[in-house]
């Protein structure tokens, strides 16, 4: 392995540095982005219960924020809610946007080296062609295993942009993928309150 880092060139290095950081941000990502954490199944069945029950009241909001990203959006439209529908469905579409904004965070960095690593690698290829033609310009083409082994130094880098970007884009595509349907699942439910709030009653929250 040190011998191929060695032979594709300085080129190498940010092409190891973008598999470092490809690495770091999947698994920050998975862990972050995890459906149970964000949208948990059994929250809007709680916020109701609280409200059938007139429990809901600024303990209970805080709580609810804290809790999930599902539920900072059901807070926000909660704390509004007794000024309309329109009102409660711009909070939440307030919320909504913070959300998302922190979900995609470093997920675009991943569809960047997606892009730039398989760059590197050709340039790095162009670098050591370059590099090969001038030696043979210099010595001429009497050693072919050398020119032959100059041009498999010259398309490592190559090699190693693909097998960086390739994952990349895939796990690019798998959190995007991720992201809208969590997104989808989090404008279901605020939907479902704001219509159960508007057809029902209005909630009025109870200052601790």
């Amino acid at each position: 392995m040190d011998s191929i880092i060695f032979a594709g060139g300085w080129l190498m290095v940010p092409i190891i540095i973008c598999s470092v950081a490809v690495i770091a941000i999947s698994i920050e990502r998975y862990w972050t982005l995890n459906p149970e954490k964000i949208v948990p199944k059994t929250q809007l069945g709680q916020v109701w219960g609280w409200i059938q029950n007139n429990q809901m009241d600024s303990d209970k909001l805080k709580e609810l924020r804290r809790s999930s990203q599902l539920g900072r959006i059901l807070a926000a439209g909660l704390s509004n809610s007794r000024h309309g529908r329109d009102v409660m469905k711009d909070s939440i579409a307030e919320a909504a946007n913070q959300v998302i904004h922190e979900m995609e965070r470093f997920v675009g960095a991943l569809g960047t080296i997606a892009a730039i690593s398989p760059l590197f690698g050709l340039l790095g290829t162009v670098v050591g062609m370059i590099s090969v033609f001038t030696s043979l310009n210099l010595e001429g083409a009497g050693n072919a295993a050398a020119l032959a082994g100059g041009i498999s130094q010259a398309l490592y880098t190559t090699a190693a942009g693909l097998t960086v970007a390739i994952p990349a884009m895939m796990l690019h595509r798998f959190f995007v993928r991720r992201i809208d349907s969590l997104v989808v699942t989090m404008e279901q439910e605020a939907i479902k309150l704001v219509d159960a709030l508007h057809s029902d009653r209005r909630v009025d929250l109870k200052v601790a």
